[in-house]
């Protein structure tokens, strides 16, 4: 399967759902080119992306894993496939 690259943005609500996405996210670390976090205390969320290298079937799964976490959302961009 040809990998691709993408950033899978996620947007964390409910606090309860941190340690089930960090499992995930751990889960799925070989295919994670970067991670970064952002608290935003003001609205009560965290705001994370990550960077993917991965077959696009794994990107689509870790995708729906998360989006189907409590509390959170999760938007996946592609880069263009001749990357």
């Amino acid at each position: 399967m040809e990998k691709r690259v993408a950033v899978l943005a996620i947007i964390v609500k409910d606090p309860d759902s941190v340690a089930p996405l960090n499992g995930l996210l751990h889960q799925y670390g070989q295919y994670i080119i970067s991670r970064m976090g952002v608290p935003y205390r003001e609205r009560g969320v965290n705001i994370i992306s990550v960077a993917l290298d991965a077959p696009g079937g794994v990107i689509s799964a870790l995708s729906g894993k998360i989006g189907r976490l409590s509390g959170v959302t999760a938007k996946t961009v592609y880069a263009p496939e001749d990357l």
